[in-house]
């Protein structure tokens, strides 16, 4: 890729905005299930098993790499004064390396767990067997610091109701009244600017406030989750809002549940407590701490300037669905260490049961069926993030189907439904 290809939109991206109208689909369930062969709903626990044991054994592996640092270092800088600004290059290398690479991994630990999810109809998406699912995405959540079974109800909500304002869990975007703007039909540049306008130094830190952050303080304080909420609403919290029949119809959830995600996370800050008091602080930091927090990347498959937002009866699952978008995060590696998750991530919400592996097929087999409403998008990652960040600022108040606006109130793409 040419260096100034890194910013700029990718060609279907272009597309989309050329188009500058959106029609909502009326795509059916059915033409959907039709389309994909039924061999690759079946679930396969070895499968599973083999993909969770293969990608434990990249994790461990690069760890133990990483404890060999100083080692490697040594061998190959030498210990004269001369080579100390080698070594020192060499080191912070090495290091930034690790931090990348096992980032990532814990990303796939992460989403391994995520594909235990997925329950519509008693039927996880790692094994047929649901105390099986519950098992692994106990472990392999605590093991990153997610609530497995807090997350799993809100997460599963959050299928049920993508990218609806009324009833979504996540990704809720502030509207013109949130930000107390004037009338769009008699607001100018300059009303805009003075509410929202934020210098790029301030719009970098909330993205990496957002990266390395974000997921997190969403756990722990329902930040960017829906404001139908009261404050202090928490995964944390057995009483939570977040999980009473009443807004949690999908999944009953008890208060053992949370109790037992909850403790398995104290088990997982004990385990690393223990490493502290052992290995010390700087320890746990670089092996641990520095990765862990490369855990979050699922902002960019819901926060675009195309993609709609809707409410009331312009909702439909298909319609929620595909307000989605795929990218190539990271190229093959994404596709091997984060199992498909971005670049198939359209796929996973029409048919969140079916099996990560099988994916890539999937998204083949509904691509014809989808035609221009299927979004892709190979924009650069940071370059997209940067976009979102600049342009995906607030939707309308009113409207059944609306769509992002900027910092001066300008949207990429206009409903068709908002012109009759």
């Amino acid at each position: 890729m040419i260096w100034f290809q890194l910013f700029q939109d990718g060609p279907e991206y272009e597309a989309r905005k050329k188009k500058g109208i959106f029609t909502p689909p009326n795509l059916t369930m059915k033409d959907l299930h039709n389309a994909v062969p039924r061999h690759l709903f079946e679930r396969s626990t070895a499968k599973s098993l083999f993909y969770i044991c293969r990608h434990l054994a990249f994790t461990f592996t690069f760890y133990y790499l990483a404890t060999q640092i100083n080692y490697i270092v040594g061998l190959v800088a030498g210990d004269s004064l001369r080579a100390t600004a080698t070594r020192h290059f060499l080191s912070v290398s090495l290091w930034v390396a690790y931090w990348g690479w096992q980032g990532i991994a814990f990303a796939g630990i992460w989403c391994l767990g995520h594909e235990a999810c997925h329950n519509y109809a008693g039927h996880d998406a790692l094994s047929p067997y649901p105390s099986v699912n519950a098992i692994i995405g106990l472990v392999l959540h605590s093991s990153v610091l997610t609530p497995y079974y807090a997350w799993r109800a809100t997460h599963r909500a959050h299928h049920k109701s993508t990218n609806n304002l009324e009833r979504d869990e996540t990704y809720i975007p502030p509207t013109r009244k949130d930000f107390k703007l004037p009338d769009g039909r008699v607001a100018v540049r300059m009303d805009y600017a003075e509410i929202l306008e934020e210098t790029p130094a301030f719009t970098l830190f909330k993205m990496f406030v957002r990266q390395f952050f974000g997921f997190q303080l969403y756990l722990l304080h329902n930040r960017k989750g829906n404001p139908r909420y009261p404050p202090g609403t928490s995964h944390y919290k057995p009483s939570s809002m977040l999980f009473r029949p009443d807004q949690c119809q999908l999944l009953p959830i008890t208060d053992q549940s949370i109790v037992v995600s909850n403790l398995a996370i104290v088990g997982m800050l004990s385990i690393l407590s223990a490493y502290i008091y052992r290995t010390g602080w700087s320890s746990v930091c670089a092996y641990y701490i520095i990765p862990w927090l490369v855990i979050t990347f699922t902002y960019l498959q819901h926060s675009d300037p195309t993609i709609p937002y809707y409410r009331k009866d312009q909702w439909t699952f298909a319609r929620g669905a595909l307000a989605t978008v795929d990218r190539p995060l990271f190229g093959w590696v994404g596709q091997f260490f984060l199992h498909h998750i971005s670049s198939d991530h359209v796929a996973h919400h029409f048919f969140a049961s079916i099996p990560f592996y099988n994916l890539p097929q999937v998204t083949a087999a509904i691509k014809p069926v989808l035609g221009e409403y299927y979004n892709y998008d190979s924009t650069p990652a940071l370059y997209a993030l940067w976009r979102s960040f600049t342009q995906c600022t607030f939707v309308e108040s009113e409207g059944d189907v609306v769509f992002f606006k900027n910092q001066f109130g300008e949207a990429t793409i206009e409903p068709a439904i908002q012109k009759l």
